[in-house]
């Protein structure tokens, strides 16, 4: 696999570069080692020390306090953000929604796969400490992220790795797209390496999923400037860049320049990011 940059939801690392999304955001006040949750199923789970964060939540070990979970003593994480947060409570729907074991095992056994690289989703729960409440995530612990090892490895990636990440990718879409989601925010900060296993990659952070079709119905093409450029600015498509509602497509134009960027080691527009309608003008080319 490819040399292991933002640690997103279940990694080890501290993140290094905020998504674009609203600065209204907070992020968590910390939480003592050895706090106690309860999740929506009234099992506990302990806190363990802080292993990172991923967009605006906070990441802490976690190991179930009860035992009443199969593989207790199995590396998990737990994701924190104040109850008012968007970018979590978006992440728990799509999680709820899509990413049940049971889903992805089905998933996996129907196209003979042995791994999809798809978080499966644990527990959720709320908590209040000093008077805030907070959403918390568990999810499975994973390891180091590609934009780390990317950077390590003089950014680039050997072709072939380039190749094998590209269609471990295409899998996780394939999956997420069946379920009528889409991720809007693929990038090698959002590729996580297995904790124990690391030739496994599982893409993450699902704060700016978005369901594209409702009742069998796809959504409406509709640009609106006051959502031009959403997403990160070198990967984002170009339906992004006009305000345009994220799709399939433009899943896969995203993915599309995280393959050019590790086969080349930079993008075209990557020398003027703070100007978005040069880069968005760039893509258009």
């Amino acid at each position: 696999m490819p040399p292991k940059r933002k640690q997103a939801a279940g990694s080890s690392t501290p993140a290094k570069k905020a998504r674009a999304t609203p600065k209204a955001y907070q992020l968590a006040a910390p939480l003592p080692e050895g706090t106690i949750l309860a999740d929506i199923f009234k099992r506990q789970w302990k806190v363990g020390k802080a292993v990172g964060s991923g967009g605006f939540g906070l990441l802490y070990s976690a190991t179930s306090a009860d035992n009443t979970l199969d593989g207790a003593a199995k590396d998990y994480v737990v994701k924190i953000e104040p109850h008012g947060n968007g970018p979590l409570f978006c992440e728990l729907a799509f999680y709820q929604r899509v990413a049940k074991p049971d889903m992805i095992d089905q998933w996996k056994s129907k196209h003979k796969m042995k791994v999809l690289g798809v978080p499966k989703f644990i527990a959720m729960g709320s908590s209040e400490k000093n008077g805030t409440k907070y959403r918390f995530m568990i999810m499975e612990r994973f390891g180091e992220d590609l934009q780390k090892k990317f950077e390590r490895n003089g950014k680039r990636f050997p072709t072939e790795a380039v190749y094998r990440l590209g269609l471990r990718m295409l899998d996780a879409l394939e999956y997420i797209h069946s379920k009528e989601y889409v991720h809007a925010d693929i990038k090698a900060s959002n590729m996580l390496e297995g904790f124990k296993d690391t030739d496994q990659v599982y893409l993450v952070d699902y704060g700016l999923a978005f369901k594209f079709s409702c009742d069998g119905k796809h959504k409406e093409y509709k640009e609106d400037p006051r959502k031009a450029h959403d997403g990160t600015i070198e990967f984002t498509s170009r339906d992004a860049h006009v305000g345009a509602a994220p799709s399939r497509r433009g899943d896969i134009e995203i993915l599309g320049y995280c393959l050019l960027q590790w086969l080349c080691g930079r993008l075209p527009w990557e020398s003027n990011l703070e100007n978005k309608d040069f880069v968005r003008d760039q893509k258009l080319k």
